[in-house]
């Protein structure tokens, strides 16, 4: 178990001495804040910002930035999350409109769009993202469309309304084993985001589909390939394995470092097991690289 230092407020990030393979140059680009200043201008919200992701800097220096709709406040608790929990924003209708805009304004190729948690809406926000999807193939017909959403639970239908606007991947995070799902994810269901996986295959087999996981948390090395196995069941082309970091001490507790080595196992692992593409590290994000990757993937796909 690790051993946190010392701090005098619990509204700061908790603080390890991190290895060398977790440190990153802090953002403050030119390219950065050119980025910054239309994401600002355009008034939208990004995973980036809200989830304290560790390579805002690079992929904003590459203005490579992940969209995230439906507002900034979630309707869920997830205790690995930094995303804000409450009462949700008002929908706004014209998101989708500002979302093709930042895309033709960043000169996108690949744009990965996601979402808080909506409970309380009747589709969970499904429409939302099939109209954000319609307005960039409108607006930005060469760009390829990532869409990393929540699990739909309980919204009849809603999955059907995202996958018949065609993105070109869609993603779905298990985000940890099914052991410790009741500690970290407490209200999703493990057997249900397998089966939306499925289900997107199922309904359009030429949707790529992904999924991602967290390590460190307190799985085992067998859990993590149990996973591998019921992802290749559920058909998914592509998988994402990186580092948990404890955004607070108010959130689920970091238990270990996950070596570069061991990466590199789940990396041989997952691809002898027939995902084809696979992208496993520390820094690993799930729209880490996501246009890179993209183009792999389809390569990949072209030689199967």
């Amino acid at each position: 178990m690790l051993q946190k230092e010392d701090k005098d407020t619990t509204n700061e990030a908790v603080q390890y001495s991190k290895p060398s393979w977790l440190k990153v140059r802090g953002p403050g680009s030119k390219e950065y804040k050119e980025t910054e200043e239309l994401i600002r201008a355009l008034k939208l919200n990004t995973v980036c910002e809200e989830a304290s992701c560790p390579n805002i800097g690079e992929c904003w220096n590459k203005k490579h930035v992940t969209v995230m709709i439906l507002g900034s406040v979630c309707t869920r608790a997830c205790k690995f999350c930094n995303v804000a929990t409450g009462i949700p924003d008002k929908l706004d209708p014209h998101e989708p409109e500002r979302i093709a805009s930042a895309v033709g304004a960043l000169g996108l190729t690949h744009i990965v769009i996601t979402s808080v948690d909506r409970d309380d809406l009747p589709d969970g926000g499904a429409g939302h993202f099939a109209s954000c999807i319609n307005k960039i193939r409108i607006s930005s017909p060469g760009t390829t469309i990532e869409v990393l959403t929540p699990d739909f639970l309980r919204k009849a239908g809603a999955l059907e309304v995202v996958v018949n606007a065609m993105p070109d991947v869609y993603n779905h995070n298990l985000e940890t084993v099914p052991s410790l799902y009741a500690k970290v994810r407490p209200g999703a269901r493990y057997y249900h985001s397998l089966s939306l996986l499925h289900n997107v295959k199922k309904l359009n087999s030429k949707i790529f589909t992904k999924s991602g996981l967290m390590v460190g948390l307190g799985e085992t090395r067998e859990e993590v390939l149990q996973v591998m196995d019921d992802l290749r069941a559920a058909e998914v082309d592509f998988i994402t394995i990186g580092q948990y970091l404890q955004p607070t001490p108010s959130h689920y507790p970091l238990h270990e470092f996950i070596t570069p080595e061991a990466f590199q196992y789940y990396e041989k692992i997952a691809r002898i097991k027939g995902f084809l593409m696979v992208s496993a590290s520390p820094l690993t994000r799930s729209s880490y690289h996501a246009g890179d990757d993209f183009l792999k993937l389809k390569e990949a796909a072209a030689r199967v």
